[in-house]
């Protein structure tokens, strides 16, 4: 399973162009990592280990929980490609900053308009971190798109990760009541 993510999977959510894009994201679960790196074998490949920083990966290294990273460009100085590694165990997923937010590994990826893509309330609950401009506009964006069951879980994961509460938070609120 590998999927678009990032601004990317959100326009293909949104059936539109949004924002300009420096590279392009992509999410794929841990175990499947050594597939990844061969397909890219002539790309060149960096680990975010430890995170901030960069280092080469290694051919066939199996890069551990803890590194969720990846970068990667071809012959050019810029990157291209950011590789997400997302945790699972059996027929789960979970998420890297909180073991109760996840679901059921097959639905992590669903297609927005025949492309692969990270469904769009995990995308934007990764988003939420530490939200930037870009990030707000992804949000806003989307919204009103949004399914209530997808606004339900956006929700419920922002309260769990952010139980001081989250800017987001309002805003779903508004759109499960309107």
């Amino acid at each position: 399973m590998w999927g678009l993510a990032g601004g990317y999977a959100v326009e293909q959510f949104v059936g539109k162009h949004v924002r300009d894009h420096g590279d392009i994201d992509v999410i794929v679960y841990r175990d499947q990592q050594l597939e990844v790196q061969r397909w890219l074998s002539n790309w060149h490949l960096y680990a975010a280990d430890p995170s901030g920083s960069l280092r080469p990966w290694a051919e066939s290294e199996f890069l551990p929980y803890g590194i969720f990273d990846i970068w990667g460009h071809t012959s050019i100085q810029a990157w291209q490609l950011q590789i997400m590694l997302t945790e699972s165990e059996g027929d789960r997923w979970f998420s890297k900053r909180s073991r109760l937010i996840g679901g059921q590994r097959g639905d992590l990826v669903v297609a927005y308009r025949n492309v692969p893509c990270i469904r769009i309330e995990v995308q934007l609950l990764y988003k939420a971190r530490n939200p930037r401009s870009k990030d707000d506009l992804d949000f806003e964006t989307c919204l009103p798109l949004m399914s209530a069951g997808a606004k339900r879980w956006l929700g419920a994961g922002l309260e769990v990760l952010y139980p001081e509460g989250h800017r987001w938070q309002r805003f779903l609120s508004k759109q499960l009541t309107a």
